[in-house]
């Protein structure tokens, strides 16, 4: 296997990666608070209607008649095939939710001809439990990686990576802020394997700098030189597995419909996200709290019997 050499000074701007960072995170924070989310049936609770039609479905016809029928905020969309439709509607508060279904298969009953797959109702109860349990999961889950990394590496690797990871699900959350697309269960599914994604990558790179670290003999070698040295190390690899993971996002997203848009769109944006954190959020935490070999030396030492 031929190896290419790479030898790219990424760490030269690292500090104005840092500073755009926390711009951007800035301007989501601001969108959320500001804009808040599109949350979907999944958290705000509402009703959710599968119909199937014998021919292609009529779609912006029955889409144009919700809305001459006063269910404006109802979505519909194509289900697995251009025959099969999805309607979401929300809660309503001026309106009994629980006969929302029945009185729109009534009215549609009349316009059209299709047969009843299932009708789903989430209470607005529900929706907020599922929300509260969600950002409670991903809370524990940083907590343990936080306590995984610094049990494996160095303390201020975890912080590195903590920083990164919440920089990460930052900015994917102020992206869906921004534009609005609708925020589900399948979308926070997306940002937790993003999660995933991102520290594996930031693992490998940590992993190759305690390494050359280790390798070290002199002990005032740059950390700046070594740090840029390890991720042109480990460049090849994530890009392969960055591109490659692109590729099948990218078929998702265009094949897959409506209805896996926002799936498949956060975790293109975590995939790129989470792989410029990696270069530039957790290696230069690394820079910034001054890092040195004999951090690493002393951690070596300590693990010696």
């Amino acid at each position: 296997m031929r190896n290419i050499n790479i030898n790219f000074n990424f760490m030269v701007w690292h500090r104005k990666a840092v500073y755009v960072s926390l711009f951007l995170i800035f301007v989501s924070l601001v969108s959320i608070f500001t804009r808040g989310l599109n949350y979907g049936v999944d958290f705000n609770g509402g009703t959710i209607i599968e119909i199937s039609f014998e021919n292609s479905a009529p779609i912006e016809k029955i889409r144009n008649y919700l809305q001459d029928n006063n269910y404006e905020k109802s979505s519909v969309q194509y289900f697995g095939s251009n025959k099969d439709i999805l309607i979401r509607i929300p809660n309503i508060i001026s309106a009994s939710e629980s006969s929302l279904s029945n009185t729109l298969i009534s009215k549609l009953n009349n316009e059209y001809t299709f047969s009843l797959k299932r009708v789903e109702y989430v209470g607005a109860q529900v929706g907020e439990e599922l929300r509260d349990q969600g950002i409670l999961a991903a809370l524990i889950a940083l907590a343990l990686i936080m306590i995984y990394i610094t049990l494996r590496f160095e303390y201020r690797f975890s912080i590195g990576a903590i920083l990164a990871l919440l920089h990460d699900v930052f900015l994917i959350i102020g992206i869906f802020s921004i534009t609005q697309i609708e925020f589900n269960l399948s979308v926070f599914a997306a940002i937790l394997a993003v999660i995933g994604y991102s520290l594996n990558d930031t693992i490998v790179v940590f992993d190759r700098i305690r390494e050359n670290f280790k390798n070290s003999i002199i002990e005032n070698i740059d950390t700046e030189d070594l740090t840029n040295s390890s991720i042109n190390q480990t460049l090849s690899r994530t890009l392969i597995t960055s591109l490659t993971t692109l590729l099948v996002l990218i078929s998702l997203l265009i094949f897959g419909g409506e209805i896996l848009f926002g799936f498949s769109f956060a975790l293109i944006a975590g995939v790129i996200i989470g792989t410029y954190s990696s270069i530039y959020i957790a290696s230069s935490t690394l820079l910034i709290m001054n890092i040195s070999v004999k951090d690493i030396v002393i951690e070596i030492d300590e693990d010696k019997p």
